[in-house]
């Protein structure tokens, strides 16, 4: 009897076509194993009336995988790390990253429009987005927008926001890059840390070895910089920090973003060091940051 892999995965058109991407490295690799996606609607895809900070953050897309993780239902599950909560439970480690895709932001118009009508309104709900937005288009209304890809894109095309900011990996991923209007630079919008990058989890003491060189090695080292950064500022879906690590030839050059809560300030910088020392570059990039901030707030600048 064949051995059974099952996958545990979001139940949108893009999460069933990021978890189809491992189960096809698994079955091409592993051609005996018998792999099937189990599909499922979690919590953050049932609230859509609220903001993300406003109703529990990151881990309300992932709180149903770990679950179906924990009974047995499910031998892994593939997550967009950028939705990853920055704490992860011991009992289900993180295996594997993807090799990344396009990590950047981009700017979609309706169906057919060739130039930005700034009357309409911007669709967007991450405050990482809609701070670096009011910066690249002051002149423009930020409009929050909840769904998956097809809802929002549906939304866009009915006349309900003259623009959406999406990321370009999942627009890719779907076979949408037609839609794409404009690129955005990481230096005129950071993206959210691990944006472009699969995560695969799984259960603690499992044997995994059909995953064996899947993971990229500059994704895993660009992605635990990002999060070292985000987790330092105990950053989340209710915090608009940012980070975005490039790895080359064994050096990582890191950008990052801090705001302050208290009067809504931030501040953007950067670092560069050796990837061997990721996570420590992206604390200290966090921590210098926020000290900047910090003395800046107190007048001490």
């Amino acid at each position: 009897m064949r051995e059974k892999i099952v996958i545990g995965s979001r139940e949108s058109a893009l999460a069933v076509c990021q978890s189809e991407m491992v189960r096809d490295y698994i079955t091409e690799h592993h051609p005996e194993l018998d792999v099937e996606i189990l599909t499922m609607k979690t919590t953050g895809d049932k609230i859509l009336d609220r903001t993300l900070d406003k109703v529990g953050g990151k881990g309300l897309f992932v709180k149903e995988l770990d679950l179906a993780l924990l009974d047995g239902r499910s031998r892994l599950s593939v997550h967009s790390l950028k939705d990853m909560p920055m704490e992860v439970p011991e009992k289900l480690p993180l295996l594997a990253f993807s090799r990344r895709e396009d990590p950047r932001d981009v700017l979609v118009l309706p169906q057919g429009c060739k130039k930005l009508d700034h009357s309409g309104p911007i669709g967007c709900s991450s405050l990482r987005r809609i701070l670096q937005l009011r910066e690249l288009y002051p002149d423009m209304e930020v409009k929050s927008i909840r769904g998956n890809l097809q809802t929002r894109l549906r939304k866009l095309d009915s006349g309900e926001y003259a623009a959406l900011v999406l990321a370009a990996a999942g627009l890719k991923r779907m076979g949408l890059s037609d839609r794409i209007f404009r690129y955005f630079t990481p230096d005129e919008m950071i993206p959210a840390a691990g944006q472009g990058i699969l995560a695969v989890q799984g259960i603690e003491g499992e044997d995994y070895g059909f995953l064996e060189g899947y993971c990229d090695q500059d994704a895993w080292i660009a992605g635990s910089a990002e999060r070292a950064f985000v987790k330092y500022l105990n950053g989340g879906c209710s915090s608009p920090v940012a980070a975005y690590a490039e790895v080359e030839e064994g050096h990582l050059f890191l950008r990052g973003l801090y705001y302050h809560e208290s009067d809504g300030s931030w501040k953007k910088g950067s670092i560069r060091g050796n990837a061997a020392d990721a996570e420590e570059l992206g604390e200290t990039l966090a921590r210098n940051l926020r000290e900047s901030c910090l003395k800046e707030h107190k007048g001490e600048v």
